[in-house]
């Protein structure tokens, strides 16, 4: 596990643009100059999770999900590199499993969606029209209601298992560090 932990990490070093870099670009320059949107402490990594999570769930139209997680990092003070990750996790495999899932949600909450027209939407590769179609029906608040939730809840869980992870990782990096200093002093 801490092996592919750490070719991830070397793999986001290497390939992620640097704060540098983006501080010359026009859109991305008043964010990069924020230098607390960047770092990696306790409190920004469980927000910038949290924040990722919640809008990578209900914005669900990528490209608006990371511009929307970057904005959103501002006014939470979370990391706006693990909140774009972060909006990832909706992605073509999860998305269907997402939306049915707030379907379901959304009906059980007292809304109506039929879910077997929107299998059929999905299964027949329906387009832009059709989809608007039946989002203007009235399964949108079924829809937005089910997503609201369980980005909710995802947002709640990432940031408590970031939380709890972060925290175990700056244990176990001080941890290793205080045996490396006793190995060197018991060795002298």
């Amino acid at each position: 596990m801490t092996t592919l932990m750490t070719r991830v990490i070397n793999w986001a070093q290497r390939n992620m643009p640097k704060r540098e870099e983006l501080e010359h670009s026009r859109f991305a320059g008043p964010l990069a100059r924020r230098q607390e949107l960047w770092r990696f402490t306790r409190r920004s990594v469980p927000r910038g999770v949290a924040v990722g999570l919640l809008v990578g769930i209900f914005a669900l139209i990528p490209g608006i999900q990371i511009v929307g997680a970057a904005l959103m990092c501002v006014p939470c003070r979370g990391n706006i590199p693990l909140a774009a990750l972060m909006t990832f996790l909706s992605n073509p495999a999860t998305t269907p499993l997402i939306l049915i899932g707030a379907i379901r949600i959304g009906n059980w909450l007292g809304y109506h969606a039929d879910v077997s027209t929107f299998y059929a939407l999905y299964e027949n590769g329906a387009g832009l029209r059709e989809w608007a179609m039946w989002l203007l029906s009235d399964a949108a608040p079924a829809l937005l209601i089910g997503l609201f939730f369980i980005a909710t809840i995802a947002g709640a869980i990432g940031y408590v298992v970031s939380a709890i992870g972060w925290t175990w990782w700056i244990r176990r990096k001080r941890r290793l560090a205080m045996e490396r200093i006793r190995a060197g002093a018991a060795s002298e």
